[in-house]
């Protein structure tokens, strides 16, 4: 079995690059089981706001708990409560034109119902469906999937014009006023803590368990959703002809068993010049636009069939 690269860190950072984004991978929600990913969530003291997550390369996994409904990327003033199952999301072009476009694609199963724009307090929004709706107080976990979170026009610009990310350091400061101390924050905002860790498989595989709480039956469901969506990914033109960056896999179950997976966040899915294509495993170099994306749905496949094996193994 090889191994998986994994950092801890807290969501926003400071970074002197306009090509870090990891604020963008935040999904709290309601939760009535355990899955902590972060031994401060064991803790018996009163919940409150955390960004905490774990980086599996070629994925990432983000986790939070206890919160009335779901904040998508990270960003709660993107989101707006709608009716009848239906979830407002900020107004993104990007997305817009991604949405509509999988409404005709075979990744509908697979990405959340999309019904237009709406206006609300002079915000327009993308009318969408809250994907938690059918789960009663369910755990949540997100997957960010790919080799990269940028796209390579960001890259271009990040070396064009570097700037240290004054707005990660607010974000930081914002949801935890004690975070800098413990980065060894410098007197211009910046730390010089890396947070990059190595971790091996093994231990993606008992954070994930402990997200499902080693049951076979939400791992036998994960898995088949995600072999289902792979198959699909492979026999799909939008995906074909696009690059998808910054996107993620919503996981959802609750204490009845059900158990769902959701491709989510298309602000920075982009479609290719044509005649180009992408596999989305072969490794990224600057100018190839590769993502990686199937790279971790196999590596993600893997391992929860490698903890599924390993529960039912007498």
């Amino acid at each position: 079995a090889h191994d998986v690269s994994v950092c801890v860190c807290v969501c926003v950072c400071v970074c002197d690059s306009s090509v870090c984004f990891p604020d963008a991978c935040v999904v709290t929600g309601q939760c009535g089981t355990r899955g902590s990913l972060h031994a401060c969530l064991k803790s018996a003291k009163s919940w409150r706001k955390l960004k905490t997550m774990v980086h599996c390369s070629p994925f990432v996994v983000s986790f939070k708990k206890l919160y009335p409904w779901v904040q998508l990327a990270g960003h709660a003033d993107h989101f707006q409560a709608g009716e009848y199952g239906k979830l407002l999301k900020k107004y993104c072009e990007c997305e817009q034109q991604c949405l509509e476009k999988l409404m005709n694609d075979n990744l509908r199963p697979f990405v959340p119902g999309y019904y237009g724009i709406v206006q609300q307090n002079d915000q327009d929004y993308n009318l969408m469906d809250d994907l938690l709706t059918d789960f009663d107080s369910p755990s949540i976990m997100d997957c960010k999937m790919g080799s990269r979170t940028y796209l390579e026009e960001e890259l271009v610009k990040a070396r064009e014009r570097p700037r240290l990310r004054k707005d990660m350091y607010e974000k930081m400061v914002a949801v935890d006023p004690g975070a800098p101390s413990r980065f060894h924050k410098k007197s211009d905002g910046t730390c010089n803590t890396s947070f990059k860790k190595t971790k091996h498989k093994e231990q993606v595989m008992e954070a994930l368990s402990d997200f499902a709480d080693g049951n076979t039956q939400l791992l036998r469901s994960y898995l088949q959703r995600l072999e289902e969506l792979s198959s699909a990914l492979e026999t799909s033109e939008f995906f074909r002809t696009h690059q998808v960056v910054g996107s993620s896999l919503l996981f959802v179950h609750d204490a009845s068993g059900l158990a769902r997976v959701w491709m989510i966040d298309f602000g920075k899915t982009v479609p290719l010049p044509p005649p180009q294509t992408l596999d989305h495993r072969t490794p990224w170099a600057e100018g190839n636009r590769e993502d990686g994306y199937l790279w971790g749905l196999d590596n993600l496949i893997q391992i929860f069939g490698d903890m599924l094996q390993d529960v039912t193994s007498p």
